[in-house]
């Protein structure tokens, strides 16, 4: 009888076993404010899935460390593969293992080097960062009535993201309505608050003068604002741009310092790579890149934003 039970008991759990869909995620990091909204986007909606259980891990900025993790979960036998890339430019070495393990793997947020030639069961969920950061800059160049001297913060120059807001920024400011605003300096503080305000306050102490600052995310952005805020410059002298409409940045436009952002749905994001994570590993096929779309968020618009969101 107990072997009976035993037995009956391990068919259960092996038939559980079965059935559950478990997803791996390799995030660059954690230490992130918005990668943070992103992962728990995750989290959240898997929690409303029955029989799907995510297992995400902190590559801590490591590109070697992620590669392992993505070794780790083939061996573990998970279902499909989430992957916020490090450094989007080894991703292909990344699509290799998971394609030769026959395991799907979606890319998520940032946008991998191979992304037109990944293989099958991969894809790539995100926004369309040629609006980003031509959104932002579009409306910086109408604040500054088409002139003036702007600075240019970029993120981290391995991401493909930062290349192309950067990218937007160079092709807004070329068009003929913004070519009277002139970018003065272009540096990068690598997504961060800390290194944004450094780098503002560098600027400040070598007399940079300038009447805006575009940066490729809202963390530099509230960084820059901190470092002008301290050498006592009038917020109203300097338009502020960032992306992502972090809740810090949403408060800093609230408190009337920043002035420009552009939501990127980290929610969004998350619940879809899920999606398409699940749906590869059904077999299904799916749009080897799936956008989720920005929105332009102002001063003027922030109340009906926030309204709806």
């Amino acid at each position: 009888m107990k072997k009976f039970l035993l037995g009956t008991a391990m068919a259960v759990m092996m038939s559980t076993a079965a059935h559950a869909e478990t997803i791996g995620v390799s995030m660059a990091q954690f230490d992130d404010n918005f990668l943070t909204v992103l992962r728990n986007g995750m989290s959240d909606y898997a929690k409303t899935l029955s029989g799907v259980d995510l297992q995400i891990e902190d590559a801590q900025n490591d590109v070697s460390k992620q590669q392992s993790q993505i070794q780790n979960f083939i061996a573990a036998g998970v279902t499909a593969i989430i992957v916020n890339p490090v450094d989007t430019d080894a991703t292909a070495a990344m699509s290799k293992i998971a394609a030769d393990a026959g395991i799907p793997l979606v890319y998520v947020n940032r946008e991998p080097v191979n992304v037109d030639t990944l293989p099958e069961k991969q894809a790539f969920v995100a926004s369309n960062e040629q609006e980003s950061g031509t959104l932002q800059t579009q409306e910086i160049c109408k604040m500054l009535n088409g002139k003036g001297k702007a600075v240019v913060m970029m993120g981290e120059l391995s991401n493909q993201a930062a290349r192309m807001r950067t990218k937007d920024i160079h092709d807004v400011l070329a068009t003929e309505a913004c070519k009277g605003i002139e970018i003065v300096e272009e540096q990068t503080a690598n997504w961060s608050r800390t290194q944004g305000s450094d780098l503002v306050t560098n600027w400040l102490s070598a007399g940079l003068e300038f009447d805006a600052v575009i940066s490729n995310n809202d963390e530099m952005a509230i960084g820059a604002i901190q470092a002008l805020k301290a050498a006592g410059r009038s917020m109203d002298s300097v338009v502020i741009g960032g992306i992502d409409a972090t809740q810090d940045a949403l408060a800093a436009m609230a408190a009337g310092d920043l002035d420009v952002t552009v939501f990127q749905n980290a929610a969004g994001q998350g619940k879809g790579s899920v999606d398409a994570a699940l749906k590869l590993a059904k077999g299904e096929t799916i749009e080897k890149k799936v956008y989720i779309p920005f929105e332009l968020v102002t001063k003027d618009n922030m109340a009906s934003y926030q309204a709806k969101n």
